[in-house]
This record gives C-alpha cells, sequence and structure tokens, in this order.
C-alpha cells in the first residue's frame, strides 16, 4: 500500500501559492503539523513525504490533498470520476448489508436468540459532567441521597446521579467528536448501533457514511494497520469500486475522509489488550487530527484508563430513568406476552431494590430473562442478586471473548467476592453510602495483606490497592466513582448482597440481631435469612428480639393481653394468630401513631386478607401486612368495602365481627366537632344491623335516636347540631364507648406516651420483617416454623402458656 505522497507540479504551485497567503514561515508551519522544517522543505521540492504528513500540510493550508497530490493513473482516474456526493451514496449502498448485519440486531446473555435493535432499543440520555469528576463533598452526595435528611428513609433511586440529562441524539449533534463513558452494560455499544443505523436508512447524517469499527477487532490486525488502511481493506471487502486495488481503496477512503463525509464509530477502547493500547491510542489521535471534519465518537468504560484525547468532550452514558425502563420492557414483552410486559412494570414498581438495578441496561435485560421465564422475581431474592454480579464479575466479558489485565493479581471470583463483602459491611454499619478513596484502599489494603504471595511493604500495598479499586470500578462496575475521590457501590441493593453475604459468612447473627429496629437493615435481612443454610437461629434470634421490645412495658403488654382476648372472642375459622395480626397490626396503626383519622381508610379495606386455604399462618399475616402497605401507597379501595359493609354472601360471623368493631371504631376516631350527625348514623345503623347481641343493638339504637333530631339538613338544624355537640358530645362519645367495651371488648382510650407509640411502631416493623423472612423461601424447620406461629403477637407472660 501507498505509504508516502509528493506533489505535482501544478500542486506544488497551488501550495506555494497558500502558504503565502497564510503568511506563515516553514517552522511554523511545521509547528501546526506537529512535524520538522526539513519535512516541509522536502514537500515543497517534490520529494515524497509520509502521506500522514503530506495529508496535514494541505489539510492546514485549506487545500483537497488530491488536487495536490501526484496520482498514479488508476488512483487520479478514481478521483475524477465521481463527484463527492456520488461517492459518498456509493459507499453508503455498499455498506448497507454489513451494517444492517452488524448492528440491526442485539444478543446477549442467555437470550437464545438475536432480537431486533428497533424492536428494544430504548433511547438512551447523556449526562455533559462525568459523574466521577464532579468536585463535591460527601456531605453534597449524601444531601442528592437523602430525602428529608432521614437515613432511616433512604431512597435507593438516590444512589443514581441527579444531573441534567440530554438525549443521546443530541449530544452527537452537538458535538462532532465525542468521548461515550460508561459503566458496565451501560448500553454504549448498543448506543453505537443504533447511531450506525440510523446513518445508515437516512434518519441521522444521511450525508455520511456510518463507519462501525471495534476496536478490539482492529487492534489485533495480524499487520498492524493503521485507521485509514482497516477502513480501506473494509471498503475492499465490501466491494467498493469493486476493481480489486488495494491502493485505490486507499484513495476512495481518504477522499471520503478529508471531505469530512464519515461518520467514525470506534466502540469499546477499554476492551483493547494491554499491550496494543498505547498504538491505538495513538492511532486514533492522529487519524482525528487528519480527518477532524468527520463525526468521530469513540464509547469506553469509565475508568478503564485515563485516555485523553484531544478535541473531544467527554459525557457518560445515565442510568436508566424509571420512564426508560417502563419503555425498554414493554419492548422486550410486546411480541411475546404484553400482559406479562404490564405485570413486568407493576411488580418492578413494588419492589424498589430490584427496580434499582434495571437502571442498568445490562441488568434490566437479566431481569426481563428471569420475569420470562417464572412469571414474577423469585421470592429468595439473594439468588436473583447472585446471578446479576456473576454478570458483572465475570460473564458479561466472557460472553464476549474479552480478557482484561490481571490488575486482581490472584484474586479467584470467590476473594473478589470476599474483598467487596467485607467492605461492604463495614462501610454499611458506618452508614456509609459514599466513602473516600483513600479509605476504600485502606480495606482494600488491610484484604490483601493476608494474600498469599501478597506484596506486604506499604508503598507496595498502597500501589496495589489503588490499582484493585480501580479495576473494580472499570472491568465490574460494582464500585463506581461518584465525585473526584469519593466512591460507593454502584447500586444500594449490591451493598446490601455483599453485606448480608459477609454476616453469613462470619455467622456474626448476634450482630445482625441489634439492628432489628432500623429500616435501613431490612433488604440486609431478608438477604442473610435467604443465604443460610438453614436459618432457624436467625429467626429465632429475630423473634426472642422483638418480643423483648415491648417486654418492658407493662402497659404495652396489656394491650398485647387485650389482643389476644379479643382474638379470641371472635367467631372465625381463620387461624388465631392470623386475627391477632389484624387487630394488632392495623388498630395500632390507627389507634397510636401514624395517622388520627385513619378511620377513613379502614373503611376502604377490601375484606379481611386471611385466606382459610392457606395452611401457614405466615400467609395471612402476610397478606394484611400487604394491604397495609398498599394504602400507604395511595390505592384507592372506596369503590367496594365489604369489611365495613360486607354484602349478604360475605357476612359470615367473623366478616359481621369486623364490620361491627370498624363501624363503631370509625364514629370514636372523629373529631370532637364532626361535620355531621349523618356519618354517625350511617355507622351505628350498620352496626346495629349487624349485631346478634340484642342488648347492644337495643344500646345503639337510644345512642343513635338522640341523633335523629339533627339529620334533617337546614341551617338552623346545623347551629341547633353544633351547639347541641358541644355541650353533650363528649358525654355521648362517653356512653358509646361504654358500651362498645362491654359488648364488644374493644374501644379502649390507651392514652400511650410518645416513647410507647415509638416502640409500638418498631414492634409493627419488625414483626412484618419477620414475617417477610418467613415467606421468602428461606429454610426453617417445621418445628421452628410453629413455635413462633403459636407465639407471634403475644405478651410475653404467654409464652410459657
Amino acid at each position: 500500500m501507498t505509504r508516502s505522497l509528493r506533489a505535482s507540479k501544478a500542486g506544488i504551485e497551488k501550495a506555494k501559492a497558500a502558504f503565502k497567503l497564510k503568511g506563515w514561515t516553514q517552522d511554523y508551519l511545521a509547528g501546526v503539523i506537529g512535524s520538522s522544517r526539513q519535512t516541509i522543505i522536502n514537500c515543497f521540492a517534490k520529494r515524497a513525504v509520509d502521506k500522514r504528513i503530506f495529508h496535514s500540510i494541505c489539510t492546514a493550508l485549506d487545500l483537497d490533498w488530491v488536487e495536490i497530490a501526484e496520482l498514479e493513473d488508476g488512483e487520479e482516474q478514481a478521483n475524477k470520476t465521481f463527484t463527492i456526493d456520488e461517492l459518498v451514496q456509493e459507499i453508503r449502498e455498499k455498506v448497507r448489508p454489513y451494517i444492517q448485519e452488524r448492528c440491526s440486531t442485539m444478543r446477549v446473555l442467555d437470550m437464545s436468540q438475536s432480537i431486533g435493535l428497533d424492536d428494544i432499543y430504548t433511547n438512551v440520555n447523556i449526562l455533559e459532567q462525568i459523574t466521577g469528576r464532579r468536585r463535591l463533598k460527601i456531605e453534597d452526595l449524601q444531601a442528592e441521597l437523602l430525602q428529608n435528611s432521614d437515613v432511616e428513609e433512604l431512597s435507593r433511586f438516590g444512589l443514581c446521579v441527579t444531573q441534567k440529562r440530554v438525549p443521546g441524539l443530541e449530544a452527537v449533534q452537538q458535538h462532532s467528536k465525542l468521548m461515550v463513558l460508561g459503566k458496565p452494560g451501560a448500553g454504549k455499544t448498543t448506543f453505537m448501533k443504533y447511531l450506525a443505523m440510523q446513518c445508515i436508512e437516512g434518519q441521522f447524517q444521511s450525508d455520511r457514511v456510518p463507519i462501525f469499527i471495534t476496536l478490539k477487532d482492529f487492534a489485533e490486525t495480524p499487520k498492524h494497520l493503521d485507521l485509514l488502511e482497516y477502513i480501506a481493506q473494509r471498503f475492499s471487502q465490501y466491494k467498493v469500486r469493486d476493481t480489486g486495488i488495494t491502493a485505490e481503496q486507499i484513495v476512495i477512503a481518504e477522499q471520503l475522509l478529508a471531505n469530512g463525509k464519515a461518520l467514525v464509530l470506534l466502540d469499546g477502547l477499554d476492551e483493547v489488550r494491554e499491550e496494543d493500547t498505547k498504538r491505538v491510542v495513538k492511532e486514533v489521535q492522529e487519524f482525528s487530527y487528519q480527518f477532524h471534519t468527520n463525526q468521530l465518537v469513540i464509547t469506553c468504560r469509565i475508568a478503564a484508563k485515563e485516555y485523553t484525547f484531544q478535541g473531544f468532550t467527554e459525557v457518560e452514558v445515565a442510568d436508566f430513568n424509571s420512564k426508560q425502563i417502563a419503555t425498554f420492557a414493554q419492548k422486550w414483552f410486546r411480541l411475546t406476552d404484553p400482559v406479562k410486559g404490564e405485570n413486568f412494570i407493576q411488580k418492578l414498581e413494588g419492589n424498589k431494590p430490584i427496580e434499582e438495578l434495571a437502571t442498568n441496561p445490562l441488568l434490566l435485560t437479566l431481569l426481563c430473562l428471569v420475569f420470562g421465564e417464572a412469571g414474577n422475581f423469585p421470592t429468595n431474592r439473594s439468588e436473583l442478586y447472585k446471578e446479576g454480579i456473576d454478570v458483572l464479575l465475570k460473564k458479561w466479558d466472557a460472553k464476549r471473548n474479552i480478557e482484561r489485565d490481571r490488575v486482581y493479581k490472584d484474586l479467584s471470583l470467590q476473594r473478589k467476592e470476599d474483598l467487596l463483602s467485607q467492605i461492604a459491611l463495614i462501610t454499611f454499619e458506618q452508614k456509609d453510602y459514599f466513602f473516600k478513596q483513600k479509605t476504600v484502599e485502606v480495606y482494600i489494603a488491610d484484604f490483601i495483606f493476608n494474600l498469599p504471595n501478597a506484596r506486604t511493604q506499604p508503598k507496595e500495598l498502597e500501589l496495589d490497592s489503588e490499582a484493585v479499586l480501580k479495576s473494580i470500578e472499570a472491568q465490574h462496575g460494582l464500585l463506581v466513582g461518584r465525585a473526584t475521590g469519593i466512591y460507593s457501590f454502584s447500586h444500594l441493593t449490591f451493598q446490601e448482597y455483599f453485606a448480608a453475604r459477609e454476616i453469613k459468612e462470619r455467622s456474626s447473627l448476634a450482630s445482625l440481631i441489634e439492628h432489628i429496629t432500623e429500616k435501613r437493615w431490612r433488604e440486609v435481612f431478608l438477604l442473610t435469612v435467604g443465604m443460610m443454610r438453614k436459618a432457624d437461629d436467625l429467626v429465632l434470634l429475630m423473634k426472642q428480639k422483638i418480643d423483648g421490645l415491648l417486654s418492658l412495658d407493662e402497659k404495652l403488654q396489656e394491650f398485647l393481653v387485650w389482643v389476644d382476648e379479643k382474638a379470641r372472642s371472635v367467631d372465625t375459622p381463620y387461624k388465631l394468630v392470623a386475627v391477632r395480626a389484624f387487630y394488632t397490626l392495623n388498630f395500632i396503626d390507627y389507634i397510636y401513631f401514624l395517622d388520627k383519622n385513619l378511620s377513613w381508610q379502614l373503611a376502604s379495606y377490601n375484606e379481611p386478607a386471611i385466606d382459610p386455604e392457606y395452611e401457614r399462618y405466615y400467609d395471612d399475616c402476610l397478606q394484611i401486612l400487604q394491604e397495609r402497605e398498599a394504602l400507604e401507597l395511595g390505592n384507592d379501595y372506596s369503590d367496594y368495602n365489604p369489611t365495613i359493609n360486607p354484602s349478604e354472601k360475605d357476612r359470615t360471623p367473623f366478616n359481621l365481627d369486623l364490620a361491627i368493631d370498624l363501624n363503631l371504631d370509625n364514629i370514636l376516631s372523629q373529631d370532637l366537632n364532626p361535620s355531621s350527625p349523618g356519618s354517625f348514623t350511617c355507622n351505628l345503623d350498620r352496626a346495629i344491623s349487624y349485631a346478634l347481641d340484642s342488648q347492644l343493638q337495643q344500646k345503639l339504637q337510644s345512642l343513635c335516636i338522640q341523633l335523629s333530631a339533627f339529620e334533617i339538613n337546614t341551617w338552623e338544624n346545623w347551629e341547633n347540631w353544633e351547639n347541641w355537640w358541644q355541650q353533650n358530645g363528649q358525654a355521648w362519645t362517653e356512653q358509646l364507648r361504654a358500651v362498645i367495651i362491654e359488648h364488644r371488648n374493644f374501644g379502649y382510650d390507651w392514652q400511650f406516651s410518645d416513647e410507647q407509640k415509638e416502640l409500638l411502631e418498631q414492634y409493627y416493623h419488625a414483626n412484618k420483617l419477620l414475617i417477610d423472612c418467613l415467606n421468602s423461601e428461606c429454610y426453617v424447620s417445621r418445628e421452628v416454623r410453629q413455635q413462633i406461629e403459636e407465639t407471634l403477637l403475644l405478651p410475653v407472660k404467654t409464652d410459657a402458656q
């Protein structure tokens, strides 16, 4: 292939005229192109010079090198036959089949077959500021993470960046040279394929030729071609001009590039082998100088190397937001099962830890594959997270035949997980969702110090720990830079998973139990119990700790005694523990601490979610708890309320018992100045109609009669009602309360202190956590399950009975 060019006689005259017009010296021109003065002299003396330098000289002088160079007959003819626009259209038609074959489909992980890019592609967003290079303090990052300054209620999406996002195509249009960085699995290659397809289909930069190059393939070509030669070789393969003349292909490629008619997509700089990296980086930089009028886009993993390309704007692929996740899922399931797609989105929205993983397109694909097979997410989430971590630690590179440098030294996959587990538990215990680079490097140094053949000198340990940290970030994306010198786990879910793994490996259950009332440890409990071979010890320790929360408070113990008595008094076919759960976990919420006006929510409950076909108590309890959570999320059940007003077919003795209690409680819950007597009489009428106790009916009827005079809706009656209630309301309410207590053992005014309310709230959430653990497909013996069932939600003194 021609590697040098000389100017023609006419070309020399044009070059000299342009040089004179610039007013430059030969030394200055040499400096502009990064060469020597002798090279400039040789060029103007019609001597052959390196073709790159020849191109650079022509570009600096605003000349078309084709008009200046002395070309061979075939080369000259190639450049005279077609205009540049004709050439672009010819090449576009020739490369179209390759682009379609290479870029129109995708297949990752365990997909059984390829899927069309158009069928799955979701528009990416770009962050114009690299996340890990922001000059922020840990306090600034915590402010992004936390809502209402409450570490217990942290936003799981908070670890995602809240910068302004720019659509990917818009970013490419704004910058002629773009370096697109992203975490593993962020969708960088898919974005490049999308650009290539949009270009070849005429939807984006239709006046250019898309040239898609995998830099790993380019780097490993046997003859170490430069990029121009590599592109020319491709053109020969595409049979551009189909003459078989290699030199002509170079001329064609040069002509295309010299006129700025290419969209050059250089994918996967981080995938280039270590021994090829320096050469490839230099080649890309020189190519960008020589053919600067083209559109160039390079992709690379964040932190892979400290690459710096002059003239390029660096941006970062943003994590998916909830809208992008939904769009991706709808497209994924659209062709196979659209209903399953809707179910996927619904299930994902109800499971924040899993939804957090879905912000990564690769992990979102994994979730779609898992959900597509089972129609749900695994109850034992630790298995799902383990699969996601395996994808990032080994499968993603292995499936693409990419070998990374062995910066990890002799760290096996298990040792990598051990290291991450140790870091996770230390930082999670300290509430460090963000940590300084030097701090995490100390943790790494402590770990690798004890490995066989480790370098133990302080300076060597420091260098090795920094290299290991950078490798974890670049190769796996499990630890990521959040600002200059500040790191975190890429997802809070992974920090929780690795913390649970460390607890399980250490068998440090006693220390875990101490966190049972802290909401931020909830996922760690669920993951730990799911990882254990047999979880008897852990769930028994949880039960013991939960009972101890209220054991020293006499009044709270009295409350639990009442709950048990109340549960035993109703006529029900359901398990006693499930009825206790209903009265405890719903009425605690109403009476004491979450909402003083919760009666309207209680009134809108569906019938008690206690299915007699369920054989295990915790299924019953979980249903109740889930319904309570649905109300917290604002779901509206007001269109039907068979609990407070059961239909004829639902009027079992148990449902009638609950309906009476809820209707009477609805009255007691209202303020001392209710809006109208109508709501009172409505609830009283229902309670009377459901009551089987004739004495209760008579007493409630007597109380109802006292209100009947105010039911006519007139202004005068309204004033009379307000006056009457102001004088008699408290006494009337106390009469009602006495009747309810006598006949229903219900309606006590407990008057708990703020400290007692807080204990009850902790008791509520801790019991819910225990029930969720037992429902998480953990392995627990039947004896232990039965023991917990028999004593759940009972006062401590009842345990021995």
